[in-house]
């Protein structure tokens, strides 16, 4: 009896495994009719069209940030006119605190934008973000200042810095996607790293117009009337990133989702829900780009003036150094990562500013303008090895369905956290311990943080783009 029993259950253990069996073999037969449907529907593209994406995307995000940067490189001008003081390091420590702002918002346009663009595409949402920021820009040009209006100045210039941020959050997630989207795998290392120096040309292209005006007009010029003109310079300069946006067509990755009726219908749930991992590393992986992008080249602008004691001509100089040496080595780092891997270039970056920043700090305090300069670009170096490489592993992630949503969330959550506020918590590290190396400890701390999260993922390079959830599931096995 006990052996008819033991026959039997042993009989409807097998039917079952068998049962299980074949619902497993049946849903990987659709899961991967699914990821052959969409690698199947994806369009070819000819190089002359990739290299028209490249350059129109490239275009309207150097537009989108050289907006962004005139604020921090007239950030001690800004001090005066919205924040007068007698006491100037509250000025400046209001001044970037608005700076900071911006940044508190960017994870609600990170949320927002990105989702939206993995729901109607990224073309769309690109050409709608870059209008928001131009507009912001545009406007705080045309802001009375306190001695005009009062309290209400800085309360419109905040609300201003607002409006930057929220488009912010929808504007470096969709461009990384974009382009990713449209490189050939064995190449997208070299094609995404134009978004990098893109991003630097914008940055160069602030600080330059900083220094033509700081060199042709003078302190008290600047003060009165020349602070303005970058930011109005944003209007034209938006029209011109409208249309070249305008005229770009979508990726190829998602005009296969669309015709093979695989877009996420709810695209932030199945973000927050099935790719929380993946939004845990971006955040983590971008915490040395956040601090390092806003210390080596918004915050040292300013350390050079008030704690090195050099003109603002000499900062602006020595910032326009930093970022063309950047911006030459970016484009070749980035193809060496297609060829050695992503992971060796982002660990070597972070070592390298764990060992070196506070060493670097000490030199650029010995008082020579020559070794100010040196270290500068030194730190700069260290960035450009990390952020030529960095966002083409962090689009390597997610699947088409939702790397648009799951990139920005995850970057903009951490650049409110740890970018916006580096400028602040720098200026209030020396204040509170009287130390012009202080900074340091927070630039090593993100090297520290990057480097633990660089050894949870898998090597990227050379593989072929996620398509759906499926592909990132079996990817993970």
């Amino acid at each position: 009896m006990r052996r008819a029993i033991a026959r039997s259950s042993n009989s409807l253990y097998t039917n079952k495994v068998g049962k299980r069996a074949e619902e497993s073999m049946d849903r990987r037969i659709v899961v991967d009719s699914h990821g052959r449907a969409v690698e199947q529907a994806v369009p070819e593209v000819e190089e002359q069209t990739i290299l028209r994406a490249t350059v129109g995307a490239s275009i309207g995000n150097l537009v989108e940030w050289f907006d962004f940067a005139v604020y921090g490189y007239l950030a001690t001008t800004l001090a005066v006119v919205f924040f007068p003081s007698d006491n100037p390091t509250a000025s400046l420590l209001s001044t970037f605190g608005v700076f900071a702002a911006a940044f508190f918002v960017r994870p609600l346009g990170g949320l927002f934008f990105g989702p939206l663009g993995d729901k109607i595409g990224r073309q769309r949402v690109l050409a709608t973000v870059i209008i928001l920021m131009s507009l912001a820009t545009f406007a705080i040009g045309l802001l009375p200042g306190y001695a005009t209006i009062g309290i209400w100045a800085p309360l419109l210039l905040v609300a201003c810095r607002l409006l930057q941020g929220f488009s912010a959050g929808g504007e470096f997630g969709g461009v990384a996607t974009f382009l990713a989207e449209y490189s050939p795998d064995e190449r997208r290392g070299y094609m995404v790293s134009w978004l990098e120096f893109s991003t630097l040309i914008g940055f160069i292209l602030g600080s330059g117009s900083v220094l033509l005006m700081n060199s042709a007009f003078g302190e008290d010029a600047m003060i009165a009337w020349g602070w303005r003109i970058p930011f109005l310079i944003a209007g034209p300069l938006g029209i011109v990133g409208l249309y070249i946006r305008l005229r770009l067509e979508d990726t190829p990755e998602f005009k296969a989702l669309e015709n093979t009726g695989e877009v996420a219908e709810s695209p932030l749930r199945e973000t927050i829900t099935q790719n929380w991992r993946q939004i845990l590393q971006v955040g983590g992986l971008v915490i040395i780009q956040n601090v390092g992008f806003y210390i080596v080249l918004v915050y040292m602008q300013t350390y050079i003036t008030e704690q090195l004691g050099f003109s603002s001509l000499s900062a602006s100089i020595s910032t326009t150094l930093t970022l063309l040496v950047a911006m030459v080595i970016i484009p070749i780092l980035g193809a060496l990562s297609d060829r050695v891997g992503r992971k060796p270039l982002l660990m070597a970056s972070c070592v390298g500013y764990a060992l070196l920043t506070y060493p670097l700090l000490v030199l650029m305090n010995l008082g020579n303008l020559l070794v100010v300069i040196l270290g500068h670009i030194a730190l700069g170096a260290l960035l450009a090895i990390f952020i030529s490489t960095s966002v083409a592993a962090l689009t390597e992630l997610f699947p088409t369905r939702v790397r648009y949503g799951g990139f920005s969330i995850g970057y903009n959550i951490s650049v409110a956290i740890f970018g916006g506020s580096a400028p602040y918590i720098a200026v209030y590290l020396i204040d509170a311990t009287g130390n012009p190396l202080s900074p340091a400890f927070y630039v090593i701390f993100g090297a520290v943080a990057t480097l633990l999260t660089v050894l949870t993922i898998k090597e990227t390079a050379r593989t072929d783009l996620l398509k759906t959830q499926e592909d990132l599931e079996e990817g993970s096995v």
